[in-house]
């Protein structure tokens, strides 16, 4: 099995999302709030904000035409908050989503 590069350099996983898929991987949910309650585990919402870990080719259009993958390896972009399925791999928890359930890419 072909293994993936990750944003980080250093890091490989050996998941290829398929198609139009995305492996994307959430990032850290804030424990505390701005007036420095500190959350439980059990309170904490599901971050949308992901990072693109892995991307598959993309998928073709009807005419046979491959239509490129609208993100790359590092994005930081925000998803549809049921979208995806979680798995878990080497203890690492990711999420793959079809591109179109990516929402907007955040711009640094």
């Amino acid at each position: 099995m072909a293994e993936t590069k990750t944003a980080n350099a250093s890091k490989t996983t050996p998941l290829k999302p398929l198609g139009n898929r995305v492996l994307v991987k959430r990032l850290e949910a804030e424990k505390t709030l701005k007036g420095g309650i500190i959350l439980p585990d059990t309170a904490q919402v599901k971050q949308e904000q992901v990072e693109v870990i892995a991307v598959g080719d993309g998928k073709k259009d009807d005419s046979g035409k491959l239509i490129p993958m609208p993100v790359k390896v590092g994005d930081i972009v925000l998803m549809e908050k049921y979208a995806g399925q979680e798995v878990t791999l080497d203890d690492q928890e990711y999420t793959i989503i079809k591109a179109d359930d990516l929402i907007a890419i955040i711009e640094k």
